[in-house]
């Protein structure tokens, strides 16, 4: 048996039909750990560079690499060295935010930040900066 189509008229002024109600919101798009990472090194800009610090308030290179990362919920190595031995390895042509990127043969430690830009614990007197990478000797990057 078929029975026929009936199409009903909307009635209006009924509160539990409210078709004018706002649709779910659009999801958030989900941020890697790396720009986890970045976003909280970036919140650390202008913080002071003290040696063998590792923040919150004050930072060598490698100290705000772990703090940042910290963040992020990944635990790093302590020093520039051990950072770059322990991610996995990336070309510095395949950078994404939050790469570690190193220099000078691997005493240094920073933060690839996007548009050729690091941001790093640079040393007494500047402190937390953000750097184009061209500015210092890449020796390599790693992602963790």
């Amino acid at each position: 048996m078929h029975l026929p189509r009936i199409e009903l008229p909307f009635r209006t002024g009924i509160p539990e039909i409210d078709r004018s109600a706002p649709s779910a919101p659009a999801a958030t798009p989900h941020k890697s750990t790396g720009e986890v990472a970045v976003e909280a090194a970036r919140s650390k800009l202008g913080s002071d560079y003290v040696f063998g610090s590792a923040g919150p308030d004050a930072f060598d290179c490698s100290g705000l690499v772990q703090w940042s990362y910290d963040q992020a919920g990944v635990e790093v190595p302590r020093t520039s060295y051990s950072q770059l031995a322990a991610g996995t390895p990336v070309a510095i042509d395949d950078l994404q935010p939050g790469d570690m990127v190193s220099f000078y043969g691997g005493g240094h430690s920073a933060l690839y930040a996007g548009d050729g830009q690091v941001i790093h614990a640079a040393t007494e007197g500047v402190g937390v900066t953000m750097s184009p990478i061209s500015q210092m000797p890449v020796t390599g990057a790693c992602r963790f």
